[in-house]
């Protein structure tokens, strides 16, 4: 850990940043789970949220083949 102005900054390994695909300055989202603390570089709620879109679309594709003529 280090100290960023007023705030704690934490130093991860380049190997970590390269599982998560992610790079200085990109945004990584902090989730606690009932295992403990998950790091992701994709925003976890969003990915909830497509995963219900791709689901509904999939459901519903004739309804939405005709809303989209």
């Amino acid at each position: 850990m280090t100290k960023i102005g007023n705030s704690a900054g934490v130093v991860l390994p380049k190997e970590l940043l390269a599982k998560l695909r992610a790079g200085v300055g990109d945004t990584l989202y902090v989730s606690e789970t009932p295992d403990g603390i998950r790091i992701t570089a994709s925003n976890p709620d969003f990915a909830a949220k497509m995963d219900l879109a791709e689901q509904i679309m999939r459901e519903d594709r004739d309804i939405l083949r005709v809303l989209a003529k």
